[in-house]
């Protein structure tokens, strides 16, 4: 090969390469162009090569982390129609000052024991709208999923949707029922206590909520989030999930992070 037509080979190669990592592939502009000479006319190997050298490579963008499986969760909805709507917003108004039945943003998930059997009798509870047994406001209790025994989760009402299931957190809170009568029975149940940590580990993943903000029915009144306009309802809590079982939880739930 001839030294002029090696030079000139040479050229563009090195010109290719500068421009991959210019704006649309092209070479950026030298000040022998700007000037009126076309970049790589007459331009000498050293310049080219200068030229490339002073040009940033283009950055891959960054790698975004795969998202959190959904694990298995089976339909099972509770009627909540138009009334049912129309009193949780009544209920809302009452107890946070908010006239919806919407929940957006939620920062809490809350851990609860249904103390039935059976996953049944759990969604007999929840499904009629009638008073509650303990408050007798309506609507009813509920809760947006059930994980039985066997490790089925079932979603009982929509996400966007607010539940009954913790006063004073209702208004920004995740309810998840599990079937059974001890958090400690649920604990030992490899199955159900496995489809429970998927299930809190997608919502709050997804919901971006802090393990803290995982808690067990018992540990309401703790929650920087936990607020009532009813005098009466400010310190009412249940038994379900005392601290020292959800200090385990969120053990377990820690081992199983975000990315």
């Amino acid at each position: 090969m001839r030294p002029a037509l090696a030079a000139a080979t040479l050229a563009g190669i090195l010109l290719a390469l500068a421009g991959c990592g210019g704006a649309g592939g092209m070479a950026p502009v030298s000040r022998s162009a700007a000037a009126g000479k076309p970049a790589g006319a007459g331009a000498t190997v050293a310049e080219v090569a200068a030229t490339s050298a002073s040009t940033p490579a283009a950055l891959p963008p960054p790698s975004t982390p795969p998202p959190i499986p959904r694990p298995a969760i089976h339909s099972w909805p509770i009627p909540y129609g138009s009334l049912r709507k129309h009193e949780m917003a009544a209920y809302s108004l009452r107890h946070y000052g908010e006239d919806t039945y919407v929940l957006s943003h939620p920062k809490v998930i809350v851990e609860h024991y249904t103390e039935t059997g059976t996953a049944r009798e759990a969604f007999n509870t929840f499904a009629p709208d009638v008073p509650d047994s303990e408050f007798h406001e309506l609507p009813n209790t509920c809760a947006h999923f059930l994980v039985e025994p066997d490790g089925r989760i079932d979603q009982l009402v929509p996400l966007g949707l607010r539940c009954r299931h913790t006063t004073g957190l209702n208004w920004t809170a995740i309810g998840i029922e599990h079937a059974g009568y001890s958090d400690q029975a649920i604990l030992a149940d490899a199955a159900q206590i496995g489809a429970s940590l998927r299930l809190t580990r997608w919502l709050r993943c997804r919901y971006a909520i802090a393990i803290g903000n995982v808690i067990g029915h018992n540990e309401s009144l703790s929650s920087p989030y936990h607020h009532d306009l009813v005098p009466a309802f400010r310190h009412q809590t249940h038994s379900d999930w005392n601290h020292a079982d959800m200090r385990r939880y969120r053990s377990l739930l820690a081992r199983l992070p975000c990315r």
